[in-house]
């Protein structure tokens, strides 16, 4: 057998005559693929979910995204591609590399195959969601179920067997995996809905809204939704469209759950043009009556308002 140290200078295919199946199965590599250096992982496996053989075969497929990655289209594109294409090599799944989730995909596709509708191109087939495994059929990464492990080790990443997003507060185990989702550890104060607390909040904005995605990574948490009506607008101008809201804390509270719709109360940030989320926000799921209820509420506020610049006057 030829000595290790030799076979890192020969071609894969002459090392592959003379190393055991269970060492070539076992070999994870570092992630060299530009676009995918700023992931959770840093070790990946070939040959990867699209059958390319080499890091650099990847690299010039991957890069054909990099204008759609440029125009924003899906806070998840780069993820859902780097784990297709640079798939994540840990030290207990090394003879198949894991793949992303269902949910992830169908959010890149969701918010990117409009844009390239645009320029006559479709979502390519390799990159069917379909094909890819839903959280509760086996085990799958999505960016906000994977936990950084403490300590040095490339290999020491936990990953969900869980949907994050469905479920954020069920702890699971199985052998090393550990779901976590966004409010773990955390606690939300319950906001009543009531014209009390509406005119002692005065909230700044009040919309209808359904939820697309909710973000927990880096220093700002996020949450996308699709605004269907303005029911109150202070500062800020809001578009019938995609708003993001921003939380003030990690916690994410008010929870939104994916899908649904909500009436949603808060507060704007003027200076940056922002829609925050804070602890005292309201986020109640949508009933008809919600509007009109709303409506009547902001009359009685600007009347109070009136009445109090009525008085103060000498």
């Amino acid at each position: 057998m030829l000595p290790p140290a030799l076979c890192v200078s020969l071609l894969a295919a002459s090392c592959a005559l003379w190393l055991p199946a269970s060492v070539l199965a076992a070999s994870c590599e570092p992630v060299r693929i530009p676009l995918c250096r700023s992931m959770p992982w840093n070790m990946t496996k070939m040959p990867n979910h699209l059958h390319h053989s080499t890091q650099d075969n990847a690299v010039l497929a991957i890069e054909q995204f990099e204008g759609l990655l440029g125009t924003g289209c899906s806070p998840d594109l780069l993820f859902f591609l780097c784990a297709m294409y640079a798939p994540i090599c840990t030290i207990d799944f090394q003879h198949e590399p894991i793949k992303p989730c269902k949910a992830v995909c169908e959010r890149a596709k969701y918010g990117c195959e409009p844009v390239m509708k645009r320029y006559n191109h479709s979502w390519p087939d390799s990159l069917d969601c379909s094909e890819l495994p839903l959280y509760d059929r086996g085990v799958c990464i999505s960016p906000e179920a994977i936990v950084k492990a403490e300590g040095p080790d490339p290999y020491n990443t936990d990953l969900t067997r869980c949907n994050p997003e469905s479920s954020p507060d069920s702890p699971m185990d199985s052998n090393s995996f550990h779901c976590r989702g966004p409010n773990a550890g955390c606690k939300c104060k319950t906001v009543k809905m009531s014209l009390k607390t509406y005119l002692r909040n005065n909230y700044n904005y009040v919309i209808r809204a359904r939820v697309r995605e909710v973000r927990n990574r880096g220093l700002e948490p996020t949450a996308v939704v699709e605004v269907k009506e303005v029911l109150k607008s202070s500062l800020v101008n809001i578009p019938k469209e995609a708003q993001t809201l921003y939380y003030s804390s990690s916690c994410l509270c008010p929870p939104l759950v994916l899908g649904e719709e909500y009436v949603i109360m808060g507060y704007e940030d003027e200076e940056r043009s922002r829609l925050l989320l804070i602890e005292s926000s309201i986020a109640q799921k949508w009933k008809d009556k919600m509007g009109r209820k709303v409506k009547r509420w902001d009359q009685n506020l600007q009347g109070k308002s009136r009445s109090a610049v009525r008085r103060s006057r000498p």
